[in-house]
């Protein structure tokens, strides 16, 4: 019976939701905490596979970080015998957490990607069990100039070509945008466009706070971008981008998601700049687009209208594989909302939680 899977990551460990396929309005049933007293900073649901895969980038305190996988939807975890990521020692760097982990497209079935702290990105051959250093962008030259945002210098996502395993896109905060054509071979900036209002320049060539890059499903040379301040559109696979924040009470903020495939349909959760970091008027709102930014629309039913704090950080905004699709977000107080109508309406399905990290979702068998 297919169902759909919700993997949480908070900072006190990771919890697993399911609900019904076919039962839009059931409860969600969930288990955890996986990995108490971790911070779980990144999580994937690899459904390439025969069965799904689950992969969680946890933080121990006491004994470091490590990717954990699951065979059996969270029922079970494994823990390499050795670090799954681990910096060589000619880096004489040591690994802070991983922040993202991200599985390649149908190119490369058994490929996944992991975005480090410090800024780094490994490539996995063998479904996410053991990590290798992609050494030309550990190399590139600009990579000694790339600052460190609030949460610390980062490579935090990874953007795939469906149609080539050689076309990817990486994100560093902050560090700005970079593009690779020959599977990580080489990697150009490709920041054009996109403002660093906090630099002398404000349109370097690399230098920007990238919070957070989508892929359109339709189109894949159409990304979309939530900067430190500003939120972006290409149309030309990140040659040059344009903004697209007219119409959002705010144009800060943290994460951007994409429909599953419909077309420039893309949702953010803004929030004010500077010392407030609160949504506009503590209203609690997601925001689409259903046009690739020329307008956006404020999606409320549901969500809190008044006295709301919570805030949603740069991985806790997701949408499902689902028909209609499902999209969800989880915030610093602890709560996760879901919609089972592409954000129309919203429920609350778990609270009092830690501070939420990241979500993702997607159908299981």
């Amino acid at each position: 019976m297919e169902s759909v899977l919700l993997a949480v990551g908070t900072k006190k460990g990771l919890f697993v939701g399911r609900r019904r396929r076919s039962r839009p309005d059931a409860d969600w049933e969930f288990t955890g905490p996986h990995f108490p007293m971790q911070a779980v900073y990144s999580v994937c649901i690899d459904t390439r596979g025969s069965r799904p895969r689950l992969l969680a980038g946890a933080d121990s305190s006491h004994w470091g970080p490590s990717v954990f996988r699951s065979d059996d939807l969270g029922a079970h975890w494994h823990e390499p015998s050795r670090p799954a990521v681990k910096f060589p020692e000619y880096t004489n760097t040591s690994l802070v957490r991983v922040w993202q982990l991200h599985p390649a497209g149908p190119a490369a079935p058994a490929v996944v990607y992991a975005g480090t702290e410090p800024g780094a990105l490994f490539r996995s051959d063998d479904g996410g069990e053991t990590f290798d250093l992609v050494r030309s962008l550990w190399d590139h030259p600009q990579r000694e100039h790339w600052g460190a945002g609030y949460g610390g210098q980062a490579v935090h996502t990874v953007v795939t070509d469906p149609r080539s395993a050689d076309t990817l896109m990486v994100a560093v905060s902050s560090g700005g945008a970079y593009r690779s054509s020959d599977g990580g071979a080489s990697w150009e900036p490709c920041n054009t466009g996109v403002k660093a209002e906090f630099l002398p320049d404000h349109y370097p060539e690399f230098g920007q706070c990238v919070h957070k890059i989508a892929q359109d499903p339709t189109d894949p040379d159409r990304l979309f971008l939530q900067n430190h301040g500003g939120v972006y559109r290409t149309d030309d696979g990140g040659a040059q981008w344009s903004e697209i924040g007219k119409g959002l009470p705010a144009d800060f903020g943290f994460p951007i998601a994409t429909h599953p495939r419909r077309g420039g349909v893309a949702y953010v959760f803004p929030v004010n700049d500077g010392s407030d970091r609160y949504a506009p008027e503590y209203h609690c709102r997601v925001y689409r687009t259903d046009d690739a930014g020329a307008n956006w629309t404020a999606l409320g039913g549901g969500l809190p209208t008044e006295h709301h704090y919570g805030i949603v950080l740069r991985d806790a905004l997701r949408t499902d594989d689902n028909d209609p699709a499902g999209v969800y977000f989880g915030t610093r107080n602890g709560e996760v909302y879901a919609s089972a109508d592409e954000g129309d309406s919203w429920r609350l399905v778990a609270w009092h939680l830690p501070d939420v990290l990241c979500v993702r979702a997607a159908v299981v068998a």
